[in-house]
């Protein structure tokens, strides 16, 4: 007689991230996501408080490595990293805290466009409006520093409020997790 363990399929890399793998993948992407906005509250802090001109602003990483800073290949590479982290993330996430961070993985996916619209001028050799620099469409209206300030604010707004919702669920949101990440009990369904 064979048991229901043993006849049950293999998890697979996505059923094992987004259950007890769940809490730590969480972590170690916030750890991305916060050191990127440390770069970009550097950066800004640069501009606004110490008065550098802003292609000398570049962040912490730019002080060290501004050829690097300065590549969109760099930018690029980073919304990607983000559209997967939260796309690969998103499944471990129910109800109220699956709203947010679907809301934050489709700003993130604006992103990524915005972003591919830079990389694309810098291997064409071609920038839109005459710019001398890549240039998305909203930087018409926007700075970059300022744009790039708002974006991250705008994705990271929703994965902080999704956090909260995953990490102190409603009983029904909590019955359907199967992850570890709950600050409390799981409180029984009655």
């Amino acid at each position: 007689m064979t048991t229901t363990a043993a006849c049950a399929a293999p998890e697979s890399f996505l059923d094992r991230l987004n259950g007890p793998w769940h809490k730590p993948a969480n972590q170690a992407f916030m750890v991305i996501v916060l050191a990127h906005w440390g770069e970009h509250l550097a950066q800004a802090w640069q501009v606004y408080v110490l008065h550098w001109a802003r292609p000398a602003a570049g962040g912490m990483l730019g002080l060290f490595y501004p050829w690097l800073v300065k590549s969109e290949f760099l930018h690029y590479a980073y919304a990607l990293v983000m559209l997967i982290g939260i796309w690969l993330l998103k499944p471990g996430f129910t109800g109220k805290s699956k709203f947010w961070w679907t809301l934050s993985l489709w700003i993130q996916f604006w992103h990524h466009i915005e972003h591919g619209l830079l990389q694309g001028q810098a291997l064409a050799h071609h920038n839109l409006f005459g710019s001398p620099v890549p240039m998305s469409v909203l930087q018409l209206w926007i700075p970059r520093v300022e744009l790039h300030l708002f974006y991250n604010a705008v994705v990271f707004v929703p994965m902080l409020v999704a956090m909260y919702y995953h990490m102190f669920p409603s009983a029904e949101d909590a019955a359907e997790q199967h992850c570890a990440c709950a600050w409390h009990a799981r409180l029984a369904h009655v």
